[in-house]
């Protein structure tokens, strides 16, 4: 297991939980041609990763034939260095199982895996729908608001969208809202010192990983380690088997199964929307929906909107790298369970916490930009215009590049050649055998 922290130490500000398998890739353009966000480049037989591109879509790891990708995550192992264990699973980990009619069965099983305690990040969602609608009701809020639960795509408008930034919600994310409540409940319960207090995130994909350790909004998240969905959901099912037959004896939490139905619906694309009472809302799902929603958002093309949720993942969180089922059908599964729930579950009983909110501005970083200063940057797009008209406009990948303008984009910076092109290659090349032929 690669360190996370170590990571966080290379990259700085952009740390990513996607790493390459460099041994396993092939130099294939499948990745290529799939990064929403033309991060990839191939060189030298082998992908690389733009880091100040990458908003850890998990795009790559899915078309990868090789499994040169691959999500980097907490082990399950982490949990003996902390003395009280909380888990924050997500509504998408109930739609991993078969005929679940209860998700106290699952929360039930985390208690016997080891945990001390679980708060559902499905209950904060609901928090968070709640705060959410007041704010989308406050005069002096610019509307349409962004979600601000996906930190791919919140990553995604910080570097290639700037007028959009300060349309993001001020409201953190339901797992950031449900890891500062739980502390704060088992710091009460337990008088223990918030050191000794581990609290663990059950993460569907790894944009979600990325946010535990470089958070957007928050200067430092309370979640300690994040767990892939698909580590621990093989090692729930033989505890759930055993509660439902009633050979479990444990004494399990106080407040164990509180999310209602507007929680649950946040695993599934248009839930979060769905829970705001509202029907002046738009939600799309799938990265490159969501870069043409923003496209079109930015050219004000649209109108009368309250609030707009976007999943970089198709159908969702449930359609998250780290998640198990198809997430089709996990939505089926996630509709079947909320027919035994109440509306919601959760409510703020008094004030909005104060950790409701972010703690640090979200800022655009422009890393896209072609030199240090605009006139730079003028002189290079210049530079890449003409090269432009030099390559054959086909966008087939074999450069290196995902594009004609990404090459030369990379020609222009200084870190490809214009003969990385195979056709300007060949194009020297019958002129060299031209010349040849002509001499003999």
């Amino acid at each position: 297991m690669i360190s996370l922290m170590k990571q966080i130490e290379k990259y700085d500000n952009f740390f990513h939980s996607i790493s390459l398998v460099t041994e396993s890739c092939k130099g294939c353009i499948n990745c290529l041609k799939r990064c929403p966000t033309e991060a990839i480049r191939v060189r030298k037989g082998k992908s690389e990763i733009i880091s100040e591109y990458c908003t850890d879509c998990g795009a790559c790891i899915r078309v990868c034939p090789h499994h040169a990708k691959k999500a980097t995550f907490d082990s399950l192992d982490s949990m003996n260095e902390y003395e009280y264990k909380i888990a924050l699973p997500p509504p998408e980990l109930y739609a991993q199982f078969n005929n679940l009619d209860d998700k106290a069965l699952v929360l039930n099983a985390l208690i016997l895996l080891g945990f001390d305690d679980v708060y559902e990040v499905a209950a904060a969602a609901e928090l968070v729908s709640e705060i959410t609608r007041k704010l989308l009701k406050d005069e002096n809020t610019r509307l349409p608001v962004i979600s601000s639960a996906c930190p791919s795509v919140i990553r995604l408008i910080r570097v290639k969208f700037p007028n959009l930034v300060d349309s993001i919600s001020p409201i953190v994310s339901p797992m950031e809202m449900a890891a500062n409540a739980a502390v704060k409940l088992a710091m009460l319960r337990t008088r223990l010192p918030r050191e000794k207090i581990g609290v663990f995130f059950i993460a569907p994909c790894s944009a979600k990983v990325t946010e535990v350790y470089a958070p957007l909004g928050v200067a430092k998240s309370q979640i300690d380690k994040a767990v892939a969905l698909k580590e621990i959901y093989p090692k729930l099912l033989p505890l759930m088997k055993k509660i439902a037959a009633g050979e479990a004896e444990n004494e399990f939490p106080r407040e164990i199964n509180k999310a209602g139905r507007i929680g649950i619906s946040w695993g599934c694309h248009g839930g979060e929307a769905g829970g705001l009472l509202t029907d002046k809302y738009l939600a799309v799902d799938g990265i490159e929906n969501v870069i043409k929603a923003l496209e079109d958002l930015e050219d004000s093309k649209f109108m009368n909107l309250e609030f707009i949720e976007l999943n970089a993942c198709s159908g969702g969180c449930v359609g998250g790298v780290l998640a198990v089922e198809n997430p089709y059908m996990a939505k089926v599964k996630l509709t079947t369970l909320r027919k035994y729930l109440p509306v919601s579950g959760t409510h703020i009983d008094e004030a909005v916490p104060p950790y409701a909110y972010h703690d640090k501005k979200i800022e655009y970083q422009p890393v896209y930009r072609l030199g240090e200063t605009l006139e730079e940057s003028i002189n290079l797009m210049n530079t890449v215009d003409e090269l432009i008209k030099k390559f054959p406009g086909l966008d087939c990948g074999c450069c290196g590049a995902p594009t004609c303008r990404a090459h030369a984009e990379d020609v222009a910076r200084g870190v490809a050649s214009e003969k990385d092109c195979i056709h300007i290659m060949r194009y020297h090349f019958y002129i060299a055998e031209g010349l040849k032929a002509h001499e003999n």
